[in-house]
């Protein structure tokens, strides 16, 4: 595929919607209701609550329709809280919990982080992390265009310019670092429309007009942006307060702001002295030389997904399913087609050039065989989409925790031995991400503080301070509150679990049976799978009072 294809895959043709008009559903009752097969009917029907209200391809974000949706969800959260589940099996009522936190976190999108009004980059098609659900995203995912898409397609692409003009009226409390994020992404917005125009001159020549009003439409909106930008004053950080109820009401997290904070401190304590440990152990060990060709780091990267792989099955830490294809990862997921090369290093190049394992384990092992996994779910509630990210601390923590607990099984032994030291590296720089999602949420960082502190604190001075990583990594973190905070506190969260299951099982305690369990228990919090798995309520009891 070429290179301009393989661009398109990621271009958004529609904003993203999130939110619709509440019908007269949001006022039913089930009161006392004690059935599980009510709950599956109340999601599914708040999901239908969460689809987008259309015309003619422009979702309404407008102050009245939010309004609107905003009364239409406490019919919902009342409705649900009626529900009698005691009776309920654990893995039924941990669900009534997941309904519960999505919920919540449609409520905090609208109490809290409203980003229809305060966030100009969520009107953005690059910008695909500013909003919290996936409805109305078209992905383009073949040239020509399917004929069965086409006439999804050209709605869409005829909508850009409206929706611009409907977010120069809704951004009436715009915050200053999200506008600058804003404005740091829109020459990659407009080479969106810049490729897509060139690819459809030869494909559908028909649509190009539209791609090009749909450039000039964003064109525009940069110039607005400008012009308004002194206008955007607010505070893009959540506060604590804030930070905390979404913390223990969205995210099920048994954790405050300053838990937080001292869980990822302990954490950089200790990666920072141990690192210094194992670079005191191999002073006398040839420094590790990053690959120079890309036919070298192709070729290493691959060998790491195959070695993994062989190891994990080897040593009995995790079942592999037939359907976990190194081919396809490689050849039709993210790692499919040719790379650039050279490249401009940045903080995962300079470490994963020198051991390619960690780095590939977090995101084959670790993501990639969770989205397999998760699509192949089946189940009403559990197995859908996560919508505000409700997953991101456990998907995040697993794939940490398995770059350092790995080696610990073994997987690094018959390599290189300065290799321990990235895992150590790439943790270090993990808790520096981690205090930079902390501080801008306690607006104690501004978006340009947190970037410089991360540079800053960056190991081996490896982080480019205008790279892709770090201005990613700060807009999620303002964007998906505690993303890279999750990361960090998720890892010992899955610790704990981890300790806790050795505790009750003592000499029973397997490696395969306890992994294998955590990961069927699916994409939902930890505080949740510990419950199932455990049987302990010492994190859910704290999770379950009233707001």
């Amino acid at each position: 595929m070429q290179k301009e294809y393989r661009f398109l895959l990621s271009c958004l043709l529609t904003t993203l919607v999130l939110f619709i008009h509440c019908d007269q559903g949001g006022t039913k009752k089930v009161a006392g209701s004690g059935d599980y097969t009510d709950l599956v009917a109340l999601f599914k029907e708040f999901r239908e609550l969460q689809k987008p209200k259309m015309q003619n391809g422009v979702p309404d974000y407008t102050a009245a329709a939010m309004a609107e949706q905003r009364g239409g969800l406490k019919g919902f959260q009342n409705r649900l809280m009626v529900m009698d589940i005691s009776a309920w099996s654990v893995p039924n009522q941990a669900e009534f919990h997941l309904v519960r936190a999505e919920m919540n976190g449609l409520e905090f999108y609208h109490r809290v982080l409203k980003p229809w009004s305060r966030d100009p980059g969520f009107y953005l098609q690059s910008q695909g992390g500013a909003g919290p659900t996936r409805y109305g995203v078209l992905r383009v995912r073949k040239i020509p265009i399917p004929s069965e898409d086409m006439d999804e397609f050209r709605i869409k692409l005829r909508a850009i310019p409206e929706i611009f003009e409907q977010a120069k009226v809704n951004l009436t409390e715009g915050a200053a670092d999200l506008v600058l994020l804003a404005l740091h992404y829109m020459d990659e917005e407009k080479e969106i429309y810049r490729r897509l125009s060139k690819l459809l001159e030869t494909f559908h020549p028909e649509y190009v007009a539209d791609a090009q009003r749909a450039l000039a439409a964003v064109e525009d909106y940069e110039v607005w942006l400008k012009e308004n930008q002194g206008k955007m004053t607010a505070p893009a950080g959540v506060g604590i307060d804030n930070y905390n109820w979404w913390l223990k009401h969205v995210h099920l997290l048994p954790y405050t702001w300053d838990e937080c904070m001292d869980i990822v401190m302990h954490e950089d304590y200790r990666m920072m002295t141990i690192l210094e440990l194992e670079r005191n152990r191999n002073r006398h060990l040839p420094e590790l030389k990053p690959v120079e060709t890309q036919r070298q780091h192709r070729r290493r990267r691959d060998q790491s997904l195959r070695f993994v792989m062989e190891f994990l099955k080897e040593e009995d830490i995790l079942t592999i399913p037939d359907y976990l294809d190194i081919e396809s990862y490689l050849h039709r997921g993210p790692l499919a087609g040719p790379e650039e090369w050279p490249r401009e290093t940045d903080f995962f190049d300079q470490t994963g050039d020198r051991e390619p394992l960690p780095e590939q384990t977090h995101e084959f092992i670790g993501h990639h065989f969770d989205h397999q996994r998760h699509n192949r779910d089946e189940s009403p509630i559990r197995g859908t989409d996560r919508f505000y990210a409700i997953d991101m601390i456990r998907s995040e923590g697993w794939a940490f925790w398995l770059e350092e607990m790995l080696m610990h099984a073994g997987y690094l032994d018959d390599r290189p031995r300065r290799g321990r030291e990235i895992v150590y590296l790439q943790a270090a720089f993990r808790t520096c991400r981690a205090v930079a999602d902390l501080k801008m949420h306690s607006n104690e960082f501004s978006l340009r503080d947190a970037i410089d502190y991360c540079v800053e604190c960056a190991p081996n001075g490896w982080l480019l301070e205008d790279g892709y990583h770090v201005w990613y990594e700060m807009q999620t973190n303002l964007r998906f509150v505690g993303w890279h905070m999750g990361m960090v506190v998720g890892k010992v969260q899955f610790s704990k679990l981890f300790r806790d299951r050795v505790k009750q099982l003592g000499d029973e305690f397997n490696l395969k049976t306890f992994v294998n369990e955590f990961l069927e228990a699916g994409m939902i919090p930890i505080s949740l799978i510990g419950w199932e798995m455990t049987g302990l309520e010492d994190e859910i009891e704290t999770l379950v009072e009233t707001k």
